[in-house]
């Protein structure tokens, strides 16, 4: 009797143990699977594709606010993160080669590279808009029509203007990309838009203008000025080479978007991808607690729209 109760007991035991491991080997198996799902998701968005919310009307009726964007980030040179998610710290990166370089006419998503008279942006922010000016590019606009070398530049199907006569040239607007140039965003240029290697003469009637240019290729103040003598970075000089190649951005609803017009030329370095399409529109302007309602607003005629 005690051998059989014994017996018993002992596999009891064992088979209370199988359980209790079987649970654990479950626990460890969720667990990889969770950390396999996570690591392929920062894979495939730090390398493939991208995803952006539109806060603002810059480029309506192409893109709409509340539109949420697949951004392909592999054509232009996917990067690891480049900061810590949900905050504004930077992280170091490393990019890798591109198949393709921003063309004309592209809707890219970059990082903004700050306001006109900033070295760096306060914030880390992604916009979209269209890359209207390449390097090296002459750009000019008359009366709100866009000029590139010379030539009148495909207008966008959605293009639109919200004031029907131009402000007059000669009118300056304080706010204009860069400082002191006279012009308005609906009389602007010629300007030409730099790419590596050009070299750049100064002297005391135009640093003014390329001072936070440069000061933004070395990320800190550099340009400094002492009568005629020019600095930089503690050594004198007549002219400065450009380190690396810049875009011009311009959005759709042209008399409705800050862009490069009133905060400048846009570093390769920024530009992260290439807007693909819309998988996500709403009413942004419905709350989230009141969701019932904000489903109401989705629009499924945008749902998988491509953008371009």
């Amino acid at each position: 009797m005690f051998n059989t109760e014994d017996r018993k007991q002992k596999k009891l035991q064992k088979e209370k143990e199988k359980t209790n491991r079987t649970q654990a080997q479950k626990s460890i198996d969720f667990v990889k699977n969770l950390l396999f799902a996570l690591i392929a998701a920062l894979l495939i968005k730090s390398f493939l594709i991208e995803t952006s919310r539109v806060p603002t009307g810059s480029m309506e009726q192409t893109i709409m606010v509340g539109d949420f964007l697949f951004v392909n980030k592999f054509i232009y040179g996917s990067s690891s993160p480049r900061s810590i998610p949900f905050t504004s710290i930077s992280l170091p990166y490393f990019q890798l080669p591109a198949i393709s370089e921003p063309e004309r006419g592209d809707i890219v998503v970059f990082e903004f590279p700050g306001y006109r008279d900033d070295i760096i942006s306060e914030t880390l922010d992604n916009y979209v808009k269209r890359c209207v000016g390449l390097p090296g590019d002459k750009i000019k606009i008359v009366d709100k029509v866009l000029y590139i070398n010379g030539v009148e530049l495909e207008r966008p199907p959605h293009i639109q203007y919200n004031m029907s006569h131009p402000m007059p040239a000669g009118v300056p607007n304080s706010r204009i990309f860069p400082r002191n140039s006279g012009w308005n965003e609906d009389n602007y240029g010629e300007l030409v838009i730099p790419k590596a290697g050009d070299v750049i003469e100064l002297n005391k009637n135009n640093v003014v203008q390329w001072k936070t240019f440069i000061d933004r290729e070395y990320a800190r103040r550099v340009v400094k000025t002492k009568g005629d003598i020019i600095t930089i970075d503690g050594k004198e000089v007549t002219s400065y080479t450009i380190k690396e190649d810049y875009f011009f951005m311009m959005g759709d609803n042209r008399d409705n978007s800050l862009d490069s017009r009133f905060w400048g030329f846009v570093p390769r370095s920024k530009i992260m991808g290439e807007a693909l399409m819309i998988y996500w529109s709403w009413n942004p302007n419905i709350p989230f607690s009141n969701l019932f309602k904000l489903l109401g607003t989705v629009r499924l005629n945008r749902i998988a729209k491509l953008v371009h």
